[in-house]
């Protein structure tokens, strides 16, 4: 990988607009990517809701690197490397599962929920079990959401955890289960179907099942042009709802109303979902927009919690992975509908794929040229860019060190 050759690219990008072609159809630009930003970032990683009990966990790639989190008997979340310490096997294939022990299908090395090796057969006497414990990743739980960072250091988290968690606590993440999850393969660069979720100018014609309640024509910091977001500041208020915003340059929360007319995102607007995790002002309270760089972003709302994570795969493949949350005690086909439940993002997802297999398409074109976002309707894309520039020249800055 040319660090040089990525300097320059990144110095060639006019103020204000897309990257230059390599960066979303390179090979150099994809390794890159994967050590200067999913290798330095706080990373959304799902759930405690998925880790109820000791020995569950839950087994993931960032982008090639196998990562493992698991609830240990001491109540506690971990997460390691999911790297046998023997000859490097994964212990667990991606997906979820539980399991007394962690143990390796090469060749049964055995470790414990808190990552101690305990068990490695025909190895001489002084090997010593104590030196071969699964290495850790970082791990910080937020109001029932899990991130990781798979840097040696990681940045500072504390200012999303105390700003975060008051956003986040009434929808009480402790108290709900998956009710879904997909995978959704997209022919199209990480950072791509990333530009394409930070933005709303292609809502109106693009997704009628969301416009039907998302307020598309609202900045996207959800500023309104008549007296909308005051009416639901004071009735939040009155609520006890916190509703931002808040955030730093790689992550953002804040809470809006939807539409008028309808009290849940939902495809008709409707409850879904019998069971609310919130039923403060009979659950019509919005929704609580929480997105992380580089590849996250979620909905809140009174009856479920919906995550979106764009994991890169190829330089022009990405996987997106996508979660239904909804309250523990909500029964499936009793409480709600599944299909019903995840029929707006499923199809979101859908058409977001074709715009975004588009977007790569063209942009694999020797015509293509970076053009300009629209400061209204694309701020927070142009917002990622920037944010995404800015630490890839933080990590150049620090290798020339």
């Amino acid at each position: 990988m040319d660090l040089g050759d990525i300097s320059a690219l990144l110095r060639a990008r006019p103020a204000g607009h897309s990257l230059p072609r390599a960066f979303y159809t390179g090979n150099e630009a994809f390794e890159f990517d994967l050590a200067a930003i999913f290798g330095t970032s706080w990373l959304f990683a799902g759930f405690e809701a998925e880790l109820r009990n000791p020995g569950d966990y839950i087994s993931f790639l960032v982008g090639r690197w196998p990562v493992i989190i698991v609830h240990g008997r001491d109540g506690e979340i971990r997460a390691f490397h999911n790297s046998c310490r023997h000859r490097g096997s994964i212990l667990c294939k991606p997906g979820q599962g539980s399991a007394a022990r962690l143990v390796c299908p090469y060749h049964s090395w055995t470790y414990g929920l808190d990552g101690r090796l305990l068990a490695a057969s025909r190895m001489p006497e002084d090997f010593q079990k104590s030196e071969h414990s699964l290495k850790p990743v970082h791990l910080e739980r937020i109001a029932g959401a899990i991130f990781i960072c798979l840097a040696e250091t990681p940045p500072d988290i504390s200012v999303m955890r105390r700003d975060l968690t008051p956003l986040l606590a009434p929808h009480n993440l402790h108290r709900a289960k998956l009710a879904h999850q997909s995978t959704l393969v997209e022919y199209a660069n990480w950072k791509l179907v990333m530009e394409n979720g930070r933005e709303c100018y292609h809502c109106a014609a693009g997704h009628p099942e969301l416009a039907r309640t998302f307020p598309i024509n609202a900045s996207a910091y959800f500023d309104f042009p008549d007296d909308t977001a005051t009416r639901f500041e004071a009735r939040m208020k009155q609520l006890g709802m916190p509703i931002g915003p808040a955030g730093e340059d790689w992550w953002q929360a804040v809470r809006f109303p939807l539409n008028d007319g309808t009290v849940a995102m939902t495809t008709d607007g409707t409850f879904n979902v019998k069971k609310l995790m919130n039923d403060l002002g009979g659950g019509d309270t919005g929704s609580l927009r929480w997105a992380v760089e580089p590849n996250n972003f979620c909905h809140s709302t009174s009856e479920y919690t919906f995550a979106f994570t764009a994991i890169p795969v190829s330089p022009t493949e990405t996987h997106v992975v996508s979660k239904w949350l909804v309250h523990e005690d909500a029964v499936e086909g009793v409480d709600y509908d599944l299909d019903t439940l995840t029929h707006l993002w499923t199809q979101t997802n859908l058409q977001d794929k074709e715009f975004a297999e588009n977007n790569q398409l063209g942009v694999n074109s020797p015509g293509y040229t970076p053009g300009p976002y629209s400061p209204d309707a694309e701020s927070l894309t142009l917002r990622f860019v920037d944010w995404y520039c800015a630490r890839a020249a933080d990590y150049l800055d620090r290798a020339a060190a």
